[in-house]
C-alpha cells in the first residue's frame, strides 16, 4: 500500500480488506480492554486468524470468559494479564513486559483499546479529579506501555501498534470534555511516536477512529439513539485486522476511520 494516498482512501482501504484465515498466524498481539466491547471483538477476531492474543484488562472474570471463549473455538492459547490502567505505575508496565518477555520473547501486535468517557458537562463544570483520572487511562497509560513494550515490539520483524481515536479528537465539540481531549492527544502522540521510529526499527504506530459502534460506551453517550442503526464491534473488524497484518507493514502515523464516509 502506497502512504502517498489519503487518510480517506487508506480507510477504504482498511475498510474492505478481507482477512485471509491465517492473516495472523504466529503473530502475538496485546490489546487493552480485552474484556468486552470493541477490545473482545478484536481479541477473538485476532485469535480466530491466527495470533496468540495477551489479553490485557482489569475485570479478571471477563477476561477469563474471552480466554474461555478462544480455547473453545481451537485457536492459539491467550494469555491473560490482569492490569488497572486507572491507578498502574511504571513497575507494572515493566513487569508487564518482563512477564511478556519469559513467555512469548517479542510482541508482534499493541492494540490500545481501553478508555474512559467520563461526563459530559462543560469544562468549566470539570471535576479535576475526574480530568486526571481520563488523561491517565486514556493518555498516560498508553504511553508508558507502549514504552515498557517497545523493546519486545523491537524484537518483532514488522510490530503494529494501534491506538484508538475519536472524531471529537480530531474536532473538539462542546461538553465532550477530557474524553474529546484525551483523544487529540492521543492522534499527535501516535504522529510522535511514528516520526521518531520512521527509518529506526520496524515498528509501526497508527491510529483508528472506530466511529459509532454498538457499544456500552456509544450508548453511555448517546443513550437516546437506537442502537439497531449502528454497525456492531464484528462488522468494523477488517480495519482493525489490517492495520494489525502484514498488509498494512507500509503505513506509518496514519489515522484512519474504521466507518469511512
Amino acid at each position: 500500500m502506497d502512504q502517498t494516498q489519503s487518510p480517506q482512501e487508506l480507510s477504504l482501504t482498511a475498510a474492505a480488506f478481507i482477512a485471509s484465515g491465517d492473516a495472523l498466524k504466529d503473530k502475538v498481539i496485546a490489546i487493552t480492554g480485552a474484556g468486552d466491547g470493541i477490545g473482545k471483538v478484536a481479541a477473538l477476531s485476532c485469535a480466530a486468524h491466527g495470533a496468540t492474543v495477551i489479553l490485557l484488562g482489569r475485570t479478571i472474570p471477563k477476561l477469563e470468559q474471552v480466554y474461555d471463549e478462544i480455547e473453545a473455538a481451537g485457536h492459539p492459547q491467550a494469555a491473560i494479564f490482569p492490569i488497572n490502567l486507572e491507578g498502574a505505575v511504571e513497575k507494572d508496565y515493566n513487569d508487564m513486559a518482563d512477564a511478556i518477555d519469559a513467555e512469548f520473547g517479542r510482541l508482534d501486535g499493541l492494540l490500545h483499546n481501553a478508555a474512559q468517557l467520563g461526563p459530559q458537562t462543560p469544562l468549566s463544570n470539570y471535576e479535576i479529579d475526574t480530568w486526571q483520572k481520563l488523561m491517565q487511562v486514556n493518555v498516560t497509560a498508553g504511553f508508558m506501555m507502549t514504552k515498557a513494550l517497545l523493546p519486545l515490539l523491537e524484537k518483532s520483524s514488522a510490530a503494529s501498534v494501534v491506538f484508538t481515536s475519536s472524531s471529537v479528537g480530531r474536532k473538539g465539540r462542546a461538553y465532550w470534555g477530557a474524553y474529546a481531549i484525551s483523544k487529540a492527544a492521543v492522534e499527535n502522540m501516535v504522529q510522535v511516536f511514528a516520526d521518531e521510529m520512521d527509518g529506526i526499527n520496524k515498528v509501526r504506530v497508527n491510529c483508528i477512529n472506530p466511529g459509532a459502534t454498538r457499544t456500552q460506551m456509544r450508548a453511555s453517550a448517546y443513550p437516546s439513539e437506537n442502537p439497531a442503526t449502528l454497525k456492531t464491534a464484528a462488522e468494523i473488524m477488517p480495519s482493525y485486522l489490517y492495520l494489525l497484518s502484514p498488509k498494512s507493514e507500509a503505513l506509518n502515523g496514519i489515522s484512519i476511520d474504521a466507518q469511512p464516509k
